[in-house]
């Protein structure tokens, strides 16, 4: 209201300053006309909206920035599940190589034992022929057993065959899945290269873009202080006044829409439901405060009992308490996409680093995080959850995790240019994906 006032106020002045100087040529025209102050209102109105424009281009430059972001964010956790199932390529492929090197340990053992199969049956071949199991034997009772041992010597002997023929087979089939697995292998670090070059790339631009943006910003609140009439530090406070009131109206209404969707309630953010208006500030300097002398303190007696044994530490955090500790222990640690620490980390290196601490193994990746974990939904949320933003109601679509710490905030690490932070759960996008690990 002040601005427009004052806008109000100064183009009327200057009206009525042309008039009065237009006076003295011609007395008749000293009265505005009601021409003249419709033109004035609709300067004041032409005013108003070129700052109510310039305030719509700065709300547009900071959905530029947040677009940019996600972008960002969205390239880093291609990267990291990238490098995750490249990692898990590598082991597959370990472990099929480790499997043909044994089933072909296991055609050499059969083949040495076939090999001696077929020694043993020719060294025996003379004495196990069914002429000489008649000529050589006393009765009947030795020739059946002569031919019980030709037939056992040779069912042995096929037997080991067959069991050749098959540790072959298998072996065949072992390589083929090490080759495959290797080939796999291969790909997948083909594409996590290619993946950490478009994260790169995403970072540089995302960069860029919040150096241009800061640059247009600076010069539409300029454009503001020209047109309000007030200086650029003045304009600067009143633009950011605005972005934190906005902030928290949103904040407000994800978690009242929340609210709505879930069974039970979603955690409220900090800050009041409902807010009174906050004054813009004003460029009036504040007097200091008269420093106020410190009464000395009075002397006491030293207490005469003794002083109480030490308390017995407390037991060490697991779980939750150790994952929330961990992760507020890194706040103010800067933002690197693919880091997770020890002095710097990108979102699901962080959670995953805060839940090693609390006992439990998480992936490095945001995706593969919430499908290790138990689903839940926002009503459900308790201490040490994870938070998940995705760009739609797919799992495969989440990008960024952070970690709940209860009250409706989270600690996370945001992007670049943010470190870790500890903040309400709704100070951007409402996240869409909960879990439990």
């Amino acid at each position: 209201m002040r601005a427009r006032g004052t806008a109000a106020t100064t183009v009327l002045a200057l009206l009525v300053t042309g008039l009065v100087t237009g006076m003295a040529v011609a007395d008749d025209d000293a009265v505005p006309s009601k021409a003249d102050v419709r033109d004035a209102r609709t300067a004041v109105r032409a005013q108003l909206d070129d700052v109510a424009g310039v305030r719509a281009r700065l709300v547009v430059a900071n959905q530029r920035l947040e677009a940019s972001g996600v972008a960002a964010a969205q390239a880093a956790e291609a990267f990291n599940g990238a490098r995750w199932r490249a990692d898990q390529a590598r082991d597959t492929a370990v472990q099929a190589q480790a499997g043909a090197v044994s089933a072909q340990k296991d055609v050499e053992r059969q083949r040495d034992a076939y090999t001696d199969s077929v020694v043993t049956s020719y060294e025996l071949a003379p004495g196990l022929t069914a002429l000489s199991a008649v000529v050589h034997s006393d009765g009947i009772d030795m020739v059946l057993q002569r031919s019980a041992t030709m037939e056992n010597a040779a069912d042995a002997l096929d037997g080991n065959y067959d069991e050749f023929r098959a540790a072959a087979v298998v072996a065949d089939v072992a390589r083929d899945r090490a080759a495959r697995a290797q080939a796999d292998a291969e790909r997948a670090e083909q594409d996590a290269l290619d993946a950490k070059q478009d994260a790169q790339r995403a970072a540089d631009a995302a960069a860029a873009d919040a150096q241009s943006i800061a640059a247009e910003k600076a010069d539409l609140i300029a454009r503001l202080a020209d047109l309000e009439h007030v200086s650029v530090k003045l304009a600067e406070r009143r633009q950011s006044a605005l972005e934190v009131r906005a902030a928290r109206v949103a904040r407000v209404a994800a978690a009242a829409a929340a609210a709505e969707e879930q069974p039970t309630a979603a955690p409220e953010p900090t800050e009041p439901a409902a807010e009174t208006p906050t004054p813009e500030p004003t460029e009036t300097q504040t007097p200091k405060a008269e420093p106020t002398e410190t009464p000395t303190p009075t002397h006491t007696a030293e207490p005469t009992t003794p002083p109480a044994p030490p308390a017995t530490p407390p037991a060490p955090k697991t779980g939750a308490q150790a994952a929330i500790a961990f992760a507020r222990a890194q706040i103010g640690e800067p933002y690197r996409w693919g880091a997770s620490g020890p002095s710097s980390w990108d979102c699901s290196g962080l959670t995953a680093g805060a839940w090693q601490a609390g006992g439990s193994s998480l992936p490095h990746y945001s995706v593969a995080q919430y499908e290790q974990s138990t689903p839940i939904s926002a009503g459900e949320l308790q201490p040490g959850d994870l938070v998940f933003w995705g760009s739609s109601n797919d799992p495969g679509s989440i990008y960024h995790v952070a970690l709940y710490v209860g009250d409706g905030k989270i600690i996370h690490a945001p992007r670049t240019g943010r470190p870790v932070v500890e903040e309400s759960m709704y100070y951007w996008i409402t996240p869409n994906f909960y879990a439990r690990p």
